[in-house]
């Protein structure tokens, strides 16, 4: 690595450390020189590329300063409402800079394509950049299999009305489940029913006896870091439903919105045990980066190509967001923002573990583990009336997000529970946010 890579890697680590505060001066180019031991050009050459990623600025004839970070000051001030509720990322850690270079390389290296109406299936650029990168979750795909969309939403939504192969209409969905994508079913009166899963698992019987004789289209599952349970499959149930789409002709349809987040090591997707291609791999951006970005990728087996893009039609996702992406992927940015945030979420997770345990080993509230990389389900006793424990909590200023809405209005086995996120929670609130819930739900339904 040349000298002025080193400083410069230095420097952004300190930034992102606090080593240096939003409007703080930096070392002068002399000082700096003397202190990494390199000459002054050195030192201006990691300055000057500093500068271009927006990370500092310069004031003639006064010195070098670091940007100050949106939402600076609002962010100063200690948060006094403790988010338990949101599903989106933290936005103290969205890469704001690091994004907005990409977005200013983006129109440098594409210029004039940038203004075209692109291709249905995504930035051909982007997709091949994809191959390697989903090669790395064992999903391992050609670019022409690879369908650019905006958010994974819109795979949802054109999977559930497109028609499939085998010939099915009804879709399969866990329960609990993704609330918008349930609620989306319902209103387009598309044929679905539900399976039952738990903290423990799916009864992989039951799953076979659905996909033999219910004219199942495709089974929707997030086998890994399921929303709201927090838990994944495991090794033989992620085969075991891999075996049964290829014997019965069901597709699987597998979102894996949670694949860059979490410490798993060597987690195969159902993607990679099934060999005849009846599984729809969908992975998400928005969780990574920023919700904004609205990009997503689509996994598409060759039977499935032609109806998908029938139904997608047109080149309806920014190209300007799929370029910077592109870049962003390709400079390294996103693999060093995937363990930034995987180290704030660790560290978040393991707060929460710990306050509580308490209420775990007295027997009287049950979660799901911690097994999540966000979410964890909070299993409340049947006694408790959930819609006045939310009320009592928000009084508060506490929000949480009740079980309920994660089941079909149909499905009447709902368990009780509250889905507890950590993507918005401060570190330093989650020990007397705990403590304020296990307070409300000793008055139950009062």
């Amino acid at each position: 690595m040349k000298k002025f890579m080193s400083i410069q890697s230095d420097l952004e680590r300190k930034l992102q450390e606090g080593h240096y505060r939003s409007g703080e001066k930096l070392p002068s180019v002399r000082d700096a020189a003397k202190m990494y031991g390199c000459s002054i050009s050195t030192i201006i050459r990691a300055y000057a590329e500093l500068e271009s990623r927006h990370a500092i600025y310069s004031i003639p004839q006064s010195g070098y300063y670091v940007v100050e970070k949106p939402g600076g000051q609002e962010h100063a001030v200690p948060k006094k409402d403790i988010d338990f509720a949101s599903a989106s990322p933290d936005v103290d850690a969205f890469p704001y800079l690091d994004f907005q270079h990409c977005l200013n390389k983006a129109i440098d290296t594409y210029k004039y394509h940038l203004f075209t109406y692109g291709e249905p299936k995504g930035l051909e650029s982007l997709r091949h950049r994809l191959v390697s990168h989903l090669a790395d979750h064992q999903v391992f795909a050609h670019a022409e299999r690879i369908v650019v969309t905006s958010g994974i939403q819109q795979a949802l939504e054109i999977l559930a009305k497109m028609p499939f192969p085998n010939g099915n209409r009804t879709i399969l969905v866990e329960q609990p489940s993704y609330d918008l994508y349930l609620r989306f079913l319902e209103a387009e009166e598309i044929p679905v029913t539900g399976i039952a899963r738990s903290a423990s698992g799916i009864d992989l019987r039951e799953l076979e006896e659905k996909f033999k004789s219910g004219g199942i289209k495709f089974f929707y599952t997030m086998s890994r870091y399921h929303n709201p349970l927090g838990t994944s499959y495991t090794v033989e149930e992620r085969k075991a439903i891999a075996s049964l789409a290829s014997k019965y002709d069901v597709y699987v349809v597998e979102d894996d919105y949670m694949a860059d987040l979490g410490e798993e090591r060597g987690f195969d997707p159902i993607y990679a045990y099934n060999r005849t291609a009846h599984v729809v791999y969908l992975k998400s951006f928005s969780k990574i980066i920023f919700p904004g970005l609205r990009l997503g990728a689509a996994v598409l087996p060759g039977p499935l190509l032609d109806a998908f893009s029938a139904h997608k039609r047109y080149a309806d996702t920014s190209l300007l967001s799929q370029a910077a992406l592109e870049v962003y992927i390709k400079n390294g940015m996103y693999e060093r923002h995937k363990r930034t945030i995987s180290r704030k979420y660790a560290t978040r997770l393991n707060v929460l573990a710990e306050a509580l345990q308490p209420y775990v080993n007295a027997g009287w509230v049950h979660t799901s583990g911690v097994s999540s990389w966000v979410y964890l389900q909070l299993r409340l006793p049947q006694t408790v009336n959930v819609e006045r424990l939310t009320q009592r909590l928000a009084a508060r200023k506490i929000s949480v997000m009740p079980g309920k809405p994660f089941y079909l209005s149909s499905w009447m086995e709902r368990e009780k529970f509250l889905r507890i996120s950590i993507s918005r929670a401060q570190v330093e609130q989650i020990p007397s946010g705990v403590e304020a819930i296990m307070e409300e739900i000793r008055r139950g339904g009062s």
